[in-house]
């Protein structure tokens, strides 16, 4: 039997016209605006339906707390951090070590921009690690690895090559979050960004080499 988010961390209903879906969308972006500036614990619904410029009435029509708006806002993190990450690694039109590359670099990037806002959606993570929508995402991603990483390693052991692919995605994420923590120009990003994914790529290198 599939799983479902509680009542608590469900959305009240989903908008069907334009005007309710746009609704929705300043509501979402005004929550992620709060929560940037606020942090999570500061974070209500009163604040976002006024930031928003929408009646707090409104606002329950599709979130009936704060806990409903921050499962979304997380779900969407994580849809779109998958969606990024699938999105490079699938581009067979390009070899194994440029798609690594390119995904060290826009990882990195994305992680910067939206600092503020995945800072303080990680405190609230706890909540909802063991979701439907986090284990979806979570399975996504780990498809796509691992297929990645048999283009990559062709001739390696499947041992070696789950290995290979959680180190590398463990260690993107964290050292994502470490240096996005704080702020850094473009130049230090994109020289950070060459410096990690050079690692990667010889990392690999070395395991092609062995297999």
């Amino acid at each position: 039997m599939i799983q479902r988010p509680s009542p608590s961390i469900s959305t009240r209903k989903q908008p069907k016209q334009a005007r309710a879906t746009e609704l929705v969308a300043a509501i979402l972006q005004a929550a992620a605006q709060v929560l940037a500036s606020e942090g999570a614990q500061r974070f209500t619904t009163t604040r976002v339906a006024e930031k928003a410029g929408v009646s707090v009435g409104s606002l329950y029509q599709y979130f009936p707390n704060k806990a409903a708006l921050l499962f979304r806002l997380q779900s969407d993190e994580w849809r779109q951090t998958t969606d990024l990450l699938c999105g490079i690694l699938e581009d067979t039109e390009k070899p194994p070590l440029e798609r690594i590359r390119r995904l060290v670099h826009a990882f990195i990037r994305s992680e910067c921009e939206e600092a503020a806002v995945r800072g303080a959606l990680n405190d609230a993570a706890p909540l909802y690690r063991d979701a439907p929508e986090a284990r979806e995402a979570r399975a996504t991603a780990n498809r796509t690895v691992e297929t990645f990483m048999r283009e990559a390693l062709p001739e390696t052991s499947a041992p070696v090559r789950d290995l290979a692919g959680e180190l590398i995605i463990k260690t993107l994420s964290a050292v994502g979050a470490d240096f996005s923590a704080s702020p850094h120009t473009s130049t230090e990003i994109e020289a950070y960004s060459d410096a990690l994914a050079d690692m990667f790529c010889a990392y690999l290198g070395s395991l092609r080499q062995q297999g």
